[in-house]
C-alpha cells in the first residue's frame, strides 16, 4: 500500500470550492487539497457502514425472516420517541415556553 499522494484532476460544483476556500481561509484545514482528501475520507467511511448495515441486515433475515413494514414502523416510532433535540425547531404540536413578563401574577 502506498502513502503517497496521487494528482487528480476533477470538475468541482463551484459552491463546494467556495466552501473549501472558506474551511482554509478560517484556519479549519490547511488546504483545499486537504479538505477534498477529507471528504473523500469520509464517503468511503460511509460506504463501508452502509455495507456493513445492508450485509447485517441480509444476515438477520436469513436467519429471522424479512423485516415487516409493521416492524419497521414501530422502530421508526421508539426511535422519534428515544430522541433528543439537540438543536434546531421545535417538533408541530409542542409548545415553546414563553417567559413570564417581571411582574405577572
Amino acid at each position: 500500500m502506498t502513502h503517497g499522494k496521487e494528482r487528480l484532476t476533477v470538475t468541482v460544483d463551484p459552491h463546494l470550492v467556495q466552501a473549501g476556500q472558506d474551511a482554509v481561509a478560517e484556519g479549519t484545514i490547511g488546504s483545499l487539497s486537504a479538505w477534498v482528501n477529507l471528504a473523500l475520507a469520509e464517503r468511503v467511511q460511509k460506504e463501508r457502514r452502509l455495507r456493513a448495515l445492508g450485509e447485517a441486515i441480509v444476515a438477520y433475515e436469513r436467519e429471522f425472516g424479512s423485516l415487516t413494514a409493521d416492524e419497521l414502523a414501530a422502530q421508526a416510532r421508539t426511535d422519534r420517541s428515544a430522541a433528543r433535540v439537540v438543536r434546531g425547531a421545535v417538533r408541530s404540536g409542542v409548545r415553546k415556553r414563553v417567559p413570564r413578563r417581571r411582574g405577572a401574577a
